[in-house]
């Protein structure tokens, strides 16, 4: 996903202006090594759950203060430095669009995706 484009996009939407004060961004990138032991990884596999993964999004498009969200979400098989989930959240007020891509963030690992490291 190219973030750039996805917000000029949604900063196309005539409402924007008047509902946005601030975008955070999460770009989870796989990492070369493993979160537990520190062992080197080559890979890693994923699995997401994207029924659950948009259900979450429209859960949390209802906080408090957030306009828009948009989730992208990789599948399959990654090599360390490969983009795997992209969360963009919109929303008026920094305390709002911070406490919600967190615990969106949180929800999404928690529940909707799923990893398989591969070690070199």
């Amino acid at each position: 996903m190219d973030i750039s484009k996805k917000i000029a996009e949604l900063k196309q939407d005539p409402e924007f202006a008047n509902n946005v004060g601030m975008i955070l961004i999460h770009n989870g990138i796989v990492r070369g090594w493993s979160r537990g032991t520190r062992e080197e990884v080559s890979g890693i596999e994923i699995k997401a759950d994207h029924e659950k993964i948009e259900e979450l999004r429209q859960e949390h498009e209802q906080f408090s203060g957030i306009y828009k969200i948009v989730v992208h979400a990789n599948e399959g098989t990654f090599k360390p430095g490969d983009d795997v989930l992209f969360l963009i959240v919109a929303g008026d007020i920094r305390e709002n669009v911070k406490a919600c891509l967190s615990s969106l963030l949180d929800r999404v690992k928690a529940e909707a995706f799923s990893k398989k490291e591969i070690f070199a």
